[in-house]
């Protein structure tokens, strides 16, 4: 049996190791150990330990009646809510692999997403029945749909229940062996070069996340996670849900990021650990100062890509300390700063893998030279299994032993680690990855248009903002208005590029491969119309 030590980490025999380091029986263990201890709290609801065990043992119960067994694949298409966190770990019990949806997906990347990942059953809330309606028909695979928000069903070409039939049960369901080699989740990437890759993770992998942020971080059961992160990416799962319930703390969940209502809930709730990435620190920054500014009960921030010139005066103006990571969906955090161990604009340092930077021709590098970062797990299950279903892409992923991340860095004399830029093509907006390929698949669908490029343009919040690049077929005509609104149409939100610049042609090698270097080294140019300063308001 796992037992805790004076520390109150956790150590395993080895014999009960694979059995033990997985989500649903850390839940379990809590559950022994704090009994209905408050554990989750969303807006004016609470919920203990043991409500979460028994609410997951009723979705364990109510998804075997609807014949789902273990490798089965469950994909989740809500909003964040408490319903998501019951639905992750009645999965688990069950040996089932979630497949996080992101609501704003839309068109043939939804379709992709849930055909590649070969689910059976789709949770969605009722309100994106519009969208996910319209593309049934291209779905085979998919047997049922399970609707949050409505007890009346659609009539629709698929078998569908409510939600609370789901989880009209007593809680009886047939225990599966998990152990901590086998999969729980397929999180999709952003696609740089091509279609969207699922990584598939064991459950090992969160179990090790947890460890690390906890230990970064020095919870404990006095300790209350903040995250206004979206459940259906890896960073409000693995870095916020997972640790606060590994330490025993609680954990606050908002249905979404608001700068205006962030620092009333960290008060709200007791907050002392929030959990941001991207633009939030900048965001939260630039807001006018308070007399109360510090007056928060927040001791530590998780944060990823804070600005190096406000990092002081943010952690003085709000008395919080801020602990830098770098992380990828496939390898988790192989770079961490923690609360003892930091430099301002540094990810940190090695924490739980092995890493390079290498130059070109894959030799290492020396301080302050810029490479591409190798990373290689010391553990067992510790990162990725595969991506799903696309076997050429994981060899390609994983050469000589080491993972390649695509991402460029340098490290100093001390060995601390520092994120220079993407090697890829990828974009990240206000915390989201966006595919480069997947922006130009749509544009390029336009009947007036004959090729398109999208490039990140520096944002002043941080991250990136994207540009559409385009050439048109000859004789056509098309004003950004009009891209704008068919983009809108086909694709998530925060994929709509801000940027439109129309060329006569793009700057090509001789083996007509567009240099996107040269067109973001050339940035916002006198021709380049601007959503924002025209005014055009994006639907969601």
């Amino acid at each position: 049996m796992a037992k805790e030590d004076k520390t109150g980490k956790f150590e395993f025999k080895t014999k009960d190791m694979v059995r033990e380091r997985v989500i649903h029986k850390v839940l379990e263990r809590q559950v022994a150990e704090y009994g209905n201890r408050e554990f989750l709290y969303f807006k004016d609801e609470k919920f203990g330990y043991r409500d979460l065990d028994q609410y997951s043992n009723k979705i364990a119960c109510g998804f075997q009646k609807l014949g789902i067994s273990k490798g089965n694949k469950v994909a989740i298409m809500l909003n964040n809510c408490p319903e998501f966190i019951f639905l992750l770990f009645g999965l688990s019990k069950l040996g089932a692999i979630e497949v996080p949806i992101n609501t704003a997906h839309k068109g043939d990347l939804l379709i992709y997403m849930l055909d590649q990942s070969d689910s059976r059953v789709l949770v969605m809330d009722s309100e994106f029945l519009e969208r996910v309606e319209p593309v049934l028909h291209a779905l085979p695979k998919l047997e049922t749909l399970v609707i949050l928000g409505s007890e009346k069903m659609p009539n629709l070409p698929k078998s569908t229940i409510s939600w609370s039939q789901i989880i009209d049960n007593n809680g009886a369901y047939e225990a599966v062996e998990v152990l901590w080699s086998d999969p729980y989740c397929i999180l999709y990437t952003s696609g740089t070069t091509g279609p969207s890759k699922g990584v598939m993770s064991p459950q090992n992998f969160a179990i090790r996340m947890g460890e690390i942020c906890w230990e970064a971080a020095e919870y404990n059961i006095d300790d209350c996670l903040y995250t206004a992160l979206p459940l259906f990416h890896g960073n409000a799962q693995q870095l916020s849900l997972i640790p606060a319930l590994m330490s025993g703390a609680r954990m606050a969940l908002a249905e979404r990021f608001s700068a205006g209502k962030f620092w009333d809930d960290i008060r709200r709730y007791g907050c002392t650990e929030a959990n941001t990435v991207g633009g939030i620190i900048p965001i939260l920054y630039k807001a006018d100062p308070k007399p109360n500014d510090a007056d928060n009960p927040l001791r530590v921030m998780l944060t990823a890509a804070a600005p190096k010139d406000i990092w002081e005066s943010f952690e003085k103006r709000f008395e919080v300390t801020l602990v830098e990571i770098y992380g990828m969906t496939e390898i988790g955090l192989p770079l961490m700063s923690n609360i003892r161990e930091r430099k301002a604009g540094s990810c940190g340092k090695p924490r739980y893998c092995d890493v390079r930077v290498v130059d070109e021709n894959r030799r290492d590098v020396g301080p302050h030279t810029v490479g591409e970062l190798l990373v290689r797990p010391r553990k067992d299950y510790a990162m990725l299994l595969e991506y799903y279903n696309m076997p050429d892409k994981t060899v390609e992923a994983w050469r000589d032993l080491w993972f390649y991340t695509g991402d460029y860095f340098y490290y100093d004399e001390d060995g601390y680690f520092y994120f220079v830029d993407r090697k890829k093509d990828a974009l990240r907006r206000r915390g989201e990855n966006i595919s480069s390929y997947e922006v130009e698949k749509v544009v390029n669908s336009h009947p007036s248009v004959l090729e398109s490029t999208a490039v990140a343009v520096k944002s002043p919040l941080g991250e990136d903002e994207v540009m559409i690049c385009l050439v048109l077929k000859q004789g056509h005509t098309l004003l950004p208005e009009e891209l704008i609104a068919y983009c809108e149409d086909r694709m998530a939100y925060f994929m709509v590029p801000r940027y439109v610049r129309f060329m006569d042609a793009f700057p090509k090698t001789p083996t007509e491969r567009v240099q996107k270097h040269k067109l973001r080294e050339e940035g916002i140019t006198s021709d380049t119309w601007d959503r924002e300063a025209a005014g055009y308001k994006l639907k969601r």
